[in-house]
């Protein structure tokens, strides 16, 4: 029996998990000390520990990943999406193991993960180019140069970026060269490498994105077409299939280069082609994601695919099962239910779930990595459960979209699930018309999100590990830390907790200090941003909470918890 080893945690685990048990198959779930006890882990037929609390240590770590493959008697790997699902030298290591690889060769991923390799590829079957550079730029100065050559605005793109980490849109000469060390920090952090280039940046697009099927011969079948225009800090809210209010001609025009791009590279398995497309009706190749999307449940929902079997069938070798387009019927949105805080420009918001009550009914889906109890971990990412709704016409779905979401309850982190039912009740979006674009939400709806009550900070989930003996074989033992720590206090009396010093400084969220923006004994003013901390993927910018002479507590590249010391104002 085929044993699948999902290199990934939340809910695309739990999503690949249930595909096996579907295509009889056994599930192994890895998991980082925090998630021990993750709805991944225990959906599973079998886990394997990688025994670390970090993305680094864990799931982005190739040594750890084929360890697990090697231990659990695995003979596939699915990497779902993020961490290292468009990494070309892990699908390398994954088939140097001699296990099969559920994804694109790592030839395709070369070629379409690297962004400017993409543009040359879009440009040799005619795709439709925005002006842009075709080779990773030397500097912030070059940077500055396209600008000064090509106009503003301009989007500086990390080449082997992805989900918004890395990409600067900047709209003021005096901003490039700050915008583009930002984007090269975000790129080494988040994948590895820090190279980017540089494209004009149409304003207010929309953005649309084709999904494919490659047989890895050539042969590409068009899946349908999503529009994922609601996007805070480049990265998506809510998405909808098909896209609606696009001509026929401009439908085909997207399919058409989609279907050319991937044939070009022999494409095998899922991806996504995406594009934007201008209020003016200009359309520009964007990016290929050579791997399953968050997004795919919106396309499954209205072609009755299942798309993550089409990827087993395709890696084990028997093709898509079906070769033309199929047509769409009725329409879906997906609700991306983050832990975060539209309110506070949606800061993240990690914290225990204390309630969930899950929407159901007719045309609803729920995709999760969490249950009630379950903590929402600051080292990963905000996204906690995917709500999608289907029914027969766009109007019908958004109608069934406001009473689902009304129905979701979510106690414990703040959510989005407020603003979503804002976004639904506006008439720019809910309308014929559909006027929003990728801004959207930054320019018109940001304004209208409420604050939400922080939620109450959770224990320390890493594990402390102890070799014991069970029956004459040496085991390592893993522990919660907090349980530990109850242990050595009990008995003890409480410490009086500290009055509060006025002068501290304190993180909104728990991350990594990635850079101080005030130096050590510098005078800042009440609300000057001094600091930057790397937070659920995205940076968080902190202000100053007074005037006065700054004093710093942390050192750069340190991981703080959520109300810890950055600094002193004095």
């Amino acid at each position: 029996m085929t044993k699948v080893l999902i290199a990934n945690r939340g809910e695309i685990a739990v999503r690949i998990v249930r595909a096996c048990a579907e295509a009889g198959y056994t599930s192994v779930a890895v998991y980082a000390d925090q998630d021990a006890d993750a709805l991944h882990v225990r959906l599973a037929d079998e886990a394997v520990g990688l025994d670390g609390d970090t993305a680094a240590a864990t799931y982005l770590s190739v040594e750890a990943l084929l360890d697990a493959a090697a231990r659990s008697g695995a003979d596939a790997v699915h990497p779902g999406y993020g961490f290292l699902s468009e990494s070309a030298a892990f699908a390398r290591a994954v088939e140097d193991a001699g296990l099969v690889w559920i994804g694109p060769s790592p030839e395709s991923i070369d070629a379409l993960g690297d962004k400017m390799t993409a543009r040359r590829i879009a440009q040799r079957v005619g795709a439709p180019l925005a002006a842009g550079t075709d080779e990773p730029l030397s500097g912030p100065a070059a940077a500055v140069a396209f600008a000064e050559e090509h106009g503003l605005p301009i989007a500086i793109k990390a080449a082997f970026g992805g989900g918004g980490r890395g990409l600067k849109v900047v709209r003021e000469l005096s901003d490039v060269a700050e915008a583009f060390d930002a984007a090269t920090r975000e790129a080494v952090a988040a994948f590895g490498r820090g190279e980017c280039f540089v494209e004009r940046f149409l304003e207010s697009p929309r953005h649309i994105e084709v999904q494919v099927l490659g047989d890895g011969a050539g042969g590409v079948v068009v899946v349908g077409d999503r529009d994922c225009s609601l996007q805070r800090r480049n990265q998506k809210l809510i998405e909808e299939a098909p896209a609606p209010g696009l001509t026929a001609e401009q439908r085909a025009r997207f399919h058409d280069a989609a279907r050319s791009i991937c044939a070009e590279v022999q494409y095998r398995g899922a991806g996504t082609v995406e594009f934007l497309l201008a209020a003016d009706g200009t359309i520009s190749f964007l990016e290929v994601n050579t791997r399953l999307q968050v997004e795919h449940p919106i396309t499954e929902a209205v072609t009755g695919t299942d798309l993550v079997r089409e990827q087993f069938r395709i890696a084990f070798g028997e093709g898509p099962s079906f070769t033309d387009t199929p047509e769409p019927a009725g329409h879906a949105f997906e609700f991306r239910i983050n832990a975060e805080d539209p309110g506070r420009g949606f800061l993240p918001s990690p914290g225990r779930v204390d309630r969930l009550r899950i929407p159901g009914g007719p045309g609803v889906r729920w995709d999760s990595g969490i249950e009630e109890g379950d903590v929402v971990q600051p080292a990963f990412d905000s996204m906690i459960a995917k709500l999608i709704v289907h029914a027969g016409s766009r109007d019908d779905a958004l109608v069934r979209a406001r009473r689902a979401l009304r129905e979701l309850t979510v106690e414990g982190p703040a959510t989005v699930i407020p603003f979503d039912l804002v976004a639904l009740d506006d008439e720019a979006f809910a309308t014929d018309t559909f006027a929003v674009h990728t801004q959207w939400i930054e320019s018109t709806l940001l304004p209208k999100g409420e604050v939400q009550s922080r939620p109450a900070a959770v224990p320390d989930a890493a594990l402390q590990r102890f070799p014991v003996e069970i029956d004459g074989r040496r085991v390592m033992l893993g522990l919660p830390v907090a349980l530990l720590a109850g242990f050595a206090a009990s008995g003890k009396p409480a410490d009086a907790a500290p009055a509060a010093d006025p002068s501290e400084l304190r993180a909104p969220v728990p991350g990594t200090l990635v850079r101080w923006l005030a130096d050590e004994g510098a005078s800042v003013a009440e609300g000057d941003p001094v600091a930057v901390l790397d937070a659920m993927k995205m940076e968080t910018t902190v202000t100053a909470h007074r005037a006065g002479t700054l004093s710093q507590r942390v050192a750069l590249t340190a991981a703080v918890s959520a109300d810890a010391v950055l600094a002193t104002i004095a």
